[in-house]
């Protein structure tokens, strides 16, 4: 059972189709760390182009996915509901497997520092308990 469904979730983020890109958040920490899925869908529009025979998700997207999540932990945070986490950066960004229609992403954000209105996160997103990206990801909260 989720936490957080679709709904709740644009409660905390601006983002909406096609580019909300997580479908429930499952744990949250506020301000610390959440734990997101996003079920991978033949019928997503990225496939499309992204490679016509031969669908394989953006690593960009996965990326931006685990942002959304560590967003919602953000944002979940009291003090700053009903602002906006915007990415300042990305660092380290490693992808290591193909994330395929059919597969379910497990997106884990860890906030590991918030300074002022800026936050760095530690994501790892992994497909069947295997590790598909990982990054550091740093939010201006605004």
């Amino acid at each position: 059972m989720s936490l957080m469904n679709i709904d709740q979730i644009m409660d905390v983020i601006p983002h909406r189709y096609p580019f909300l890109l997580i479908d429930t958040i499952e744990e949250i920490t506020d301000g610390k760390r959440a734990v997101g899925k996003k079920c991978v869908s033949g019928n997503e529009q990225f496939f499309q182009g992204h490679f016509p025979g031969n669908p394989v998700m953006p690593g960009v997207l996965i990326i931006e996915a685990l942002a959304q999540v560590g967003a919602v932990a953000l944002l979940s945070c009291p003090d700053l509901k009903g602002k906006t986490a915007y990415f300042a950066g990305i660092d380290n960004a490693r992808f290591r497997k193909k994330v395929i229609p059919g597969d379910v992403l497990k997106l884990e954000t860890e906030i590991i520092k918030i300074k002022g209105p800026m936050g760095i996160g530690n994501a790892v997103a992994t497909v069947d308990g295997v590790r598909v990206a990982e990054a550091r990801l740093t939010f201006a909260i605004g």
